[in-house]
């Protein structure tokens, strides 16, 4: 299994169009085959800052997602509301407890 988070910082005018953009196609995603679970997290110091957390059966899910015409179209949408980059990583768990 592929844990991806991205971690993204958007304008303050730009939250309110993201968040729209997020709940109109967040199903989709989640529904992608091998998403296996989707997360937005919202930072506590900073109402500018989201951080998705998917998982994906394989790295081959997760790549195939962000070929799609659906990553295209999100992201698309999303990259230009960023204030700074966003930080993406994949992670494969190591210890659990």
């Amino acid at each position: 299994m592929i844990i991806r988070i991205v971690r993204m910082h958007f304008t303050e005018a730009g939250v309110e169009e993201f968040l729209q953009v997020f709940n109109q196609h967040k199903t989709q995603i989640r529904n992608f085959p091998g998403c296996t679970h989707l997360q937005l997290l919202k930072d506590v110091n900073d109402p500018t800052v989201y951080t998705t957390l998917s998982h994906w059966n394989s790295e081959e899910d997760l790549e195939h997602y962000r070929q799609s015409a659906l990553f295209g179209k999100v992201w698309g949408q999303v990259k230009t509301l960023f204030s700074e980059r966003s930080q993406a990583f994949s992670l494969e768990r190591f210890i659990d407890l």
